[in-house]
């Protein structure tokens, strides 16, 4: 299914997903891929269409472990965005231990990436990359779970803090060619950092970088109008 994700462009991802859906032959595939479906529903703000799928996806899944971890997770992505924030730690948890039971390492990460992004975000953080370095299949997440433990800690001032977790975020992704979109958003924390530690001028090339790739790419994503106007905001010192 991650082959399939384009966080920075959801049309291409349903395009992909929909190409899959007609090609899955069993129940249990198809069931994965309405999940997955279900997420794009869920980004665009259609948390009913998105239930919607997960009951289709869960009347085909039967007993298959990877889809029901799955049916967890995204469950628990739509109470964390709009229902009950316990339900979704409930979830979200339970998503992360059927993972493991599951052996699919790569899934329960991504359960406690989001389950961090509920609360307690240091202590989920932790957990989640104590995962990943454990397992080589989750190593992908390590760049996601310290943007958002950066973004985290951006946002309460915590800016040495920040920096030093965009900046380690940035390595992980750049050692990774999966999802570009989360590795210049690394680049542009660290840029942010930057200018907000009182340097500027170090801030530039990281911004001025991240915003060229956007505007090559993804001239629509909400995150390129950030990057150009942390940019603005840098070159004014």
């Amino acid at each position: 299914m991650r082959a399939l994700w384009d966080s920075a462009d959801l049309d291409v991802s349903e395009a992909r997903l929909r190409v899959a859906l007609d090609r899955e032959e069993t129940d249990a595939g198809r069931a994965e891929v309405l999940t997955q479906l279900a997420r794009v529903e869920l980004n665009h703000g259609r948390p009913e269409a998105a239930h919607e799928l997960l009951d289709e996806a869960e009347r085909l899944a039967g007993d298959d472990p990877v889809v029901l971890a799955r049916l967890l997770l995204e469950r628990g992505r739509i109470e964390r965005r709009f229902g009950d924030a316990e339900e979704a730690k409930r979830l979200l948890e339970d998503a992360c231990d059927a993972a493991l039971a599951a052996d699919q390492p790569f899934i329960a990460v991504d359960a406690v990436h989001a389950r961090a992004l509920v609360g307690d975000i240091v202590a989920w953080t932790r957990r989640g990359l104590e995962l990943a370095d454990r397992y080589p299949g989750a190593a992908y997440w390590r760049g996601t779970l310290l943007v958002n433990l950066g973004d985290w800690q951006w946002e309460h001032a915590l800016y040495n803090e920040s920096f030093v977790n965009y900046r380690a975020a940035l390595e992980a992704r750049e050692q990774d060619s999966r999802n570009p979109g989360i590795r210049e958003e690394a680049r542009f924390g660290v840029g942010r950092a930057l200018r907000a530690l009182g340097r500027p001028q170090e801030a530039i090339p990281f911004l001025e970088e991240a915003l060229a790739w956007a505007e090559a790419t993804h001239p629509d994503w909400p995150m390129t109008e950030q990057f150009r106007a942390e940019l603005e905001a840098a070159r004014d010192g």
